[in-house]
């Protein structure tokens, strides 16, 4: 990677998970972290398995929804019905 700053294990694991889901694009990695599309790609190369990353690769190769200014949708975000019910990454007891 070129940027200088020090990635925690966090938040490469965050990045990754981040990089995996459809609709967060490369754009809110960038803001948030400050990594460049080929950053990012350098480090999925780098943190993941060949296979794992192959597939993410062919996965996210040419995906709209990877790119804020190829979206269809220009306003509002998607929100899973349960999303209320989420706490620190887990379904709260109903």
């Amino acid at each position: 990677m070129t940027t200088k700053k020090e990635l925690t294990d966090l938040d490469k694991d965050r990045i990754i998970e981040m990089a995996w889901e459809d609709r967060t694009t490369f754009d809110a990695i960038r803001l948030q972290f400050g990594l460049k599309e080929q950053e990012v790609i350098d480090l999925m190369r780098s943190e993941m398995k060949a296979s794992s990353f192959k597939m993410w690769r062919e996965r996210v190769q040419g995906r709209k929804t990877k790119h804020e200014k190829l979206r269809l949708f220009s306003e509002g975000r998607f929100k899973c019905n349960r999303q209320r019910q989420i706490n620190n990454n887990k379904i709260s007891k109903r």
